[in-house]
């Protein structure tokens, strides 16, 4: 499947020229592929204006974003993997969007596999109860069964603390 972050980027990109705003982006200037002006890096990351008058050649492609660019008078040719993309914002307001780590679709590394078999391993989201004679029923059977697994079906059984389901968001 692919990144939905290029996606995002150029609908956002067009939506603040729309609006008469200023786009900014913020790339982690550490990542490979990466060639930024290295002068105006700062902890790991720069701040650049992609505007229409700021840059030339702005090409926001599925796997790059590039452009040309003059910093202090020297033209430069501008590459940032969109991977390495953490945010697009407006300069005039802040409004925009920050992109957090984007996992890779299992199968394509061991450490996305290992990471998929521990997913599989966490508890997953149950209903809640729905009522004191629905719980009472369900603890009673449970008690004559000499078993303390979850209701697959959903309600009728309260949970303790250890039994609480968690919910794991996943982008």
């Amino acid at each position: 499947m692919l990144s939905s972050r290029p996606y995002l980027v150029r609908g956002l990109y067009e939506w603040l020229l729309d609006n008469e705003l200023t786009p900014y982006i913020v790339v982690d200037a550490e990542r490979e592929a990466v060639r930024v002006p290295q002068q105006f890096i700062q902890n790991g990351q720069i701040v650049l204006n992609i505007a229409p008058t700021a840059v030339r050649e702005l090409n926001m492609a599925n796997d790059f974003l590039t452009f040309d660019a003059r910093f202090g008078g020297h033209p430069m040719e501008v590459v940032v993997p969109f991977d390495a993309l953490i945010a697009i914002y407006a300069r005039e307001n802040g409004v925009g969007m920050v992109f957090g780590h984007e996992p890779v679709m299992p199968g394509h590394d061991e450490a996305a596999t290992q990471e998929a078999k521990q997913a599989e391993e966490r508890p997953a989201l149950e209903s809640v109860d729905v009522g004191e004679q629905g719980a009472t029923r369900q603890n009673a059977d449970e008690k004559e069964a000499g078993k303390k697994e979850p209701d697959k079906k959903g309600p009728g059984k309260k949970k303790t603390d250890k039994e609480r389901p968690s919910l794991r968001v996943i982008k």
